[in-house]
């Protein structure tokens, strides 16, 4: 039994690829750990705020001695924390927009990268807090960026495996649905990247 965390971040909702695929993906879990939980939360339903000034001042301030002006400005972070910490299995949900994740995911980072409690510097070096944690990526993209001449402008995946890795999250499984807005590949391309997901 394990309890997995699905993070989505695409506004098209039940018509999302990405969507559709992390959900396969957790299909497969709950298949491999019978009784597994799972915890969803929509990022664009949720309406994940951009980091203002009061979070990032409140972030230096040790919990003891916040306000409570404060304490609620920290609020949306600290249930983002609280989930990841909790979380056996995270997976995180994503279209690829102009090549790169689209604003909803980099405000949950945003809100998920927090020093103390993430990642610490207390060696003088940066560690990540959140290890022995499996990441699953499900990745939409109309184009191909598995290979080919569009490859080097999938910005998405090593942007997320360096800033996962920073908070300890190292053990990251990428799967993809591509080509869905290329004629000829996009016929098949959504069912494609649903049977290709293989949980080992």
């Amino acid at each position: 039994m394990k309890k997995i965390l699905h993070i989505t971040s695409s506004p098209r909702g039940e018509d999302s690829n990405s969507t559709r695929l992390g959900r396969r993906i957790i299909e497969k879990l709950r298949n491999q750990y019978p009784g597994s939980t799972v915890t969803v939360n929509d990022l664009v339903e949720n309406d994940y705020e951009h980091l203002q000034i009061e979070q990032i001042g409140a972030f230096k301030i040790p919990p003891e001695d916040q306000t409570s002006a404060q304490r609620a400005a920290l609020r949306v972070s600290d249930h983002t924390v609280e989930e990841l910490l909790d979380a056996d299995i995270i997976v995180i949900s994503f279209p690829l927009y102009n090549f790169n994740i689209p604003s909803s995911l980099k405000a949950w980072i945003d809100h998920a990268v927090r020093p103390g409690m993430t990642f610490t510097y207390a060696t003088g070096r940066p560690e990540g807090l959140l290890k022995g944690k499996k990441v699953y990526l499900a990745m939409a993209a109309n184009g191909v960026y598995s290979d080919g001449p569009m490859k080097p402008f999938n910005f998405a995946e090593p942007y997320l495996r360096y800033i996962l890795g920073f908070v300890g999250l190292t053990d990251i499984t990428l799967f993809r649905i591509e080509g869905s807005g290329i004629p000829g590949v996009m016929e098949t391309a959504t069912e494609k990247g649903l049977q290709s997901v293989e949980i080992g």
